[in-house]
């Protein structure tokens, strides 16, 4: 047990998908997931464990922000022996060419964050997913004829702050998010597996939204292909 997790090391598999929102998570775990357990609780980020094509996965809520999700990753990588982390989320769009609903997966983030300073004396403003996790997952969404965009992405602390789209010219940002950052930090740190996949929620371009209701169960097909990769670990 950790401060944040409840459970023992034995009710967390090594394989973990982390969507935000804990009625994600929830719903996640009922519909895709076999034989579920509630292992976490804790302030109501939810975790359950069940089998997804007889292997053991974890959906665990990383709630919002780098630091949630940096409290999470960590005791998850460094208390439960997980192997591997995989973000599920949303992502607001900054180009025409990335349309809300489309997936995106996140090749490397961009951050003016203090987060991985502060966790480990990091200095880097980009910090990468695992190339070979995301060679798994662009080779499943093929097979799955699910189509998918390779991009960078700008992680914020604020979700209502200014855009410099000089700063996301210079960086090739195409997506924005909140969380990725820190996964991908602590990972770095801690010799584990991270990635992120993320489907488009808003446009800056169109202005087009989705509601929070389709944010939670709109998501599926993301969800499908990111099952499918990490049970290939």
């Amino acid at each position: 047990m950790t401060p944040h997790i409840e459970c023992d090391k034995s009710k967390i598999a090594p394989l973990v998908i982390m969507p935000g929102d804990p009625r994600r998570t929830k719903y996640i775990a009922e519909k895709f997931l076999d034989n579920v357990t509630l292992v976490n609780s804790v302030r109501e980020e939810y975790a359950y464990t069940g089998n997804y094509k007889g292997i053991s996965v974890t959906v665990f809520s990383s709630g919002m922000g780098n630091a949630s999700m940096g409290i999470y990753s960590h005791e998850l990588f460094s208390f439960y022996d997980v192997k591997a982390i995989l973000r599920v989320g949303s992502c607001g769009s900054y180009c025409s060419d990335i349309d809300v609903h489309d997936i995106c997966i996140l090749k490397d983030v961009f951050s003016n964050s203090n987060y991985a300073k502060e966790y480990a004396n990091i200095t880097d403003k980009v910090l990468y997913s695992n190339s070979n996790f995301n060679n798994v997952i662009s080779e499943t969404a093929l097979n799955l004829n699910i189509n998918i965009k390779s991009v960078t992405a700008n992680n914020v602390d604020a979700f209502y702050s200014e855009i410099n789209y000089d700063e996301m010219k210079q960086y090739d940002c195409k997506v924005v998010e909140m969380e990725s950052f820190a996964l991908f930090a602590n990972a770095k740190v801690l010799n584990k597996i991270a990635s992120a996949l993320v489907t488009v929620s808003d446009s800056f371009v169109t202005g087009e939204k989705l509601s929070s209701s389709d944010r939670e169960k709109d998501f599926d097909e993301m969800i499908v292909l990111a099952l499918e990769s990490i049970i290939k670990l």
